[in-house]
């Protein structure tokens, strides 16, 4: 087979248990795949390793389908046309979409795969974060969903990974004082001083009950609004420290996602109650209308010096599960994204 026809493609093969590890994936290689017309030929540049994909990986009911087994580790990623068989795209364009972990890929262009502009961004890979579907979850979570005023107190979770230090970042900007939580000093230290959070809490090695404590020092009138990502203990906390006609927009669950036993919360729901409060679901795919809205946003953002971005940014596709695996540890800084070549 010849090297430059080659397809190195990352598939699964079983369904994980707990944490994933290298049997549950197999890298192969095949051939590149012909074209119908109305299709183009994605060479994969950069693919984004989001903890999303650890929930595509089960066999269950969610927003998207299940990856099937033998099929290629579904992401969301940018790469150039090789091959176009679409009238209005052009070998040499860059292109944005969902994808998968593999070279090339095949795609038909829809409202989600779509060209952009990677002379005016640079580096290309913010488009997998302040410019792509991380920043569109914060843009829209934060301007759409939690719809915060001026003074309000928003409490972020998961704050140091790829979408709560953009909306933390994003809600400072609305007027709101903002309270991170993180995992170790690192973190909670560049919470602050990196990305503006007004306070930071580490969670590492605290009970529910030392770090709802800590919520009550850092805001005893209780959160106006909480972006939630982490669920277990630090939403339990959170949920005993809502303020009257409290919101909670739920984006994640991540402390749970790799769990043998089952999920170990929500308990403190019945604050809902007590504090009047709402919680609602994120789910980006529910906002693309406002993909251009919230990109103009963010790049003036960007270009104005008021956003901070991090990318850890990852060599080479036989390193996808190591970099993944990353995301549950907390061994990264900012987005996580794979270079595939």
């Amino acid at each position: 087979m010849n090297a430059a026809k080659v397809n190195r493609r990352l598939l699964v093969r079983r369904r994980p248990v707990g944490m994933p590890v290298a049997a549950d994936f197999e890298l192969v290689r095949e051939s590149i795949p012909a074209l119908d017309d109305g299709m183009i030929l994605v060479r994969n540049e950069y693919c984004s390793l989001d903890p999303a994909i650890r929930g595509w990986l089960e066999d269950a009911p969610s927003y998207v389908p299940p990856i099937p087994l033998d099929d290629p580790v579904r992401s969301i990623a940018i790469g150039r046309v090789a091959i176009s068989r679409h009238p209005e795209f052009q070998a040499g364009d860059w292109v944005f979409g969902m994808t998968a972990i593999e070279d090339y890929s095949l795609a038909r262009p829809d409202g989600f795969l779509r060209r952009i502009d990677a002379l005016r961004v640079q580096p290309v890979t913010r488009y997998l974060s302040a410019l792509g579907a991380v920043g569109l979850t914060a843009y829209c979570g934060v301007t759409l969903l939690c719809r915060p005023t001026p003074g309000e107190t928003m409490l972020v979770t998961g704050a140091a990974g790829a979408v709560g230090s953009l909306v933390g970042q994003i809600a400072k900007l609305s007027g709101c004082r903002v309270v991170g939580v993180a995992g170790g000093t690192e973190k909670c230290r560049r919470l602050v001083e990196r990305y503006g959070f007004d306070a930071a809490i580490d969670y590492k090695g605290k009970q529910e009950a030392q770090l709802s404590a800590e919520m009550a020092r850092i805001a005893p009138a209780g959160f106006d609004i909480v972006f939630e990502n982490v669920g277990g203990v630090v939403l339990d906390a959170a949920l005993m420290n809502l303020g009257l006609h409290a919101r909670i927009a739920l984006c994640g669950l991540i402390s749970e996602y790799n769990s043998t036993s089952g999920p170990v919360g929500a308990r403190n729901l019945w604050q809902l109650i007590v504090k009047r409060a709402r919680i609602e679901g994120l789910f980006t795919g529910d906002y693309l209308e406002h993909f251009g809205a919230a990109q103009e946003a963010m790049t003036a953002w960007l270009e104005q010096g008021r956003l901070v971005v991090d990318e850890q940014v990852e060599q080479g596709i036989e390193n996808a599960l190591p970099a993944f695996l990353r995301l549950f540890s907390g061994e990264h800084q900012g987005k996580m994204i794979l270079k595939i070549g």
